[in-house]
């Protein structure tokens, strides 16, 4: 089949229409190609095809520097010019909320550029590959669950791109000494170049000294932690952390603040990008020491700490354990406060009253229905919603419209640079 691109889903690949009307999707077309594609899958109103020969290569078709692009699913965007990336994110924002939201006419602004479009990343997480040769660290290959070994990653800072091969170095020389075998391997890199690599683990013995001096050789990193987790691999949860060498956690700065923040804990990945998109969380607010304000999934207080500066009075809501001792830890190093409520967002945000804004940063589930429902019936005057899915931002989007809130503003945030993932700040204010 002949096809002619014309944009970017949300999910990577390119849109094109067949002669029928369906829309056929390309894994690695570029918007403006003409292509001869073979079919890999027929619907009813859907096609997946892949490329068979380029045609004609659009303007904006660029070439992949990563030798594992097309391989590797970490990234889908290599091959597309930026500046068409962040249109087509715009693009995916808007019409998720037309299409699952009912926003008729809403405006997305511009997308933030990321400061940096490679390099950009605080943070990887490797899996194990087990080769002849023994353990092997990359990523999974696009479409499967089978692991891609590689020898180094772009989206790394250029001092600890090779982290990838040296660690698969390490562990091949700790494999027959380890009875416990490694699963994943987090490397986590500060602006300042502080490294950290943790070693998730099923519980076992484990040679923690050994280890710990075989990984600070082979990357320089100054913490060493083995996360040690329980149950089934889709729902396994972390039982402990054992610190190995080193301070036990890492630190970032971030608008000015300094984040601790330990191994299990969430962060976001591109340090800079984050900055801008912080900001822009504070702007929504209004923070200006007036306002009471519940930050609901506060993990380690990027948004809190900024906050309680502004001398607002805050409520940090969060339920990871982890998270929290960071947050107790970060508030205490700054000098700040902050009323810390542990639990559930939805049953806490039921006991929240007078609250005058309300920040959200759900993970990409989006709102559970029990914090969507206590949220509408708080009546915040002010909900700003940081959001990591287009679909599950548009559809809390609808709740609280219906509930009689106002989308005042919508801007998204390119904290993936290469990849179809975005970020995404919006605003809904009380309709008088």
């Amino acid at each position: 089949m002949r096809v002619a691109i014309d944009s970017l889903a949300y999910g990577g690949a390119g849109v094109a229409h067949a002669g029928d009307g369906r829309i056929v999707f390309v894994e690695g077309g570029c918007p403006g190609d003409t292509l001869e594609v073979s079919i890999a899958e027929e619907h009813p109103r859907f096609i997946r095809a892949t490329i068979a020969e380029v045609l004609e290569a659009s303007p904006d078709r660029v070439t992949p520097p990563c030798p594992y692009f097309g391989v590797c699913g970490g990234c889908q965007w290599q091959h597309v010019n930026y500046g068409v990336q962040l249109e087509s994110k715009r693009v995916a924002i808007q019409d998720a909320l037309m299409r699952i939201g009912r926003q008729a006419g809403v405006e997305v602004s511009d997308v933030t550029a990321s400061p940096e479009q490679y390099g950009y990343r605080n943070k990887v997480e490797l899996s194990v590959a087990r080769t002849p040769r023994g353990p092997a660290l990359g990523f999974a290959r696009h479409g499967s669950n089978e692991i891609v070994a590689i020898d180094a990653c772009l989206l790394l800072p250029k001092n600890l791109r090779k982290a990838p091969r040296s660690l698969s170095g390490a562990l091949r020389y700790l494999s027959s000494r380890i009875p416990t075998p490694v699963e994943r391997v987090s490397v986590r890199v500060s602006r300042k170049g502080e490294v950290e690599v943790d070693l998730w683990t099923a519980p076992g013995g484990f040679p923690r000294q050994l280890a710990a001096k075989v990984i600070g050789d082979a990357v320089g990193a100054r913490t060493i932690t083995r996360v040690i987790t329980k149950g089934e691999a889709e729902a396994r949860k972390v039982s402990r952390v054992e610190v190995l060498s080193g301070p036990g956690a890492w630190k970032e700065n971030l608008g000015g603040f300094e984040y601790l923040v330990s191994a299990p804990s969430f962060f976001q990945v591109n340090t800079r990008a984050a900055e801008l998109l912080q900001s822009a969380v504070l702007g929504a607010v209004g923070a200006d020491g007036t306002s009471l304000v519940a930050d609901l999934y506060a993990g380690v207080g990027t948004f809190t700490l900024p906050l309680a500066a502004a001398s607002c009075e805050v409520v940090a809501v969060e339920s990871s354990s982890h998270a929290l001792a960071d947050l107790r830890r970060n508030l205490d190093a700054a000098g700040l406060e902050a009323d810390i409520m542990p639990g559930d967002a939805g049953r806490i945000a039921e006991e929240i009253e007078g609250v005058d804004t309300v920040v959200v940063d759900p993970p990409r589930a989006g709102l559970s229905e029990r914090a969507g429902r206590a949220l509408v019936e708080a009546r915040p005057r002010t909900i700003v919603y940081v959001s990591c899915d287009p679909a599950t931002l548009a559809r809390d989007v609808r709740s609280f419209t219906d509930a009689g809130y106002r989308l005042s503003s919508v801007t998204g945030f390119d904290l993936f640079p290469q990849t179809y993932h975005v970020e995404t700040v919006a605003t809904l204010t009380l309709s008088d």
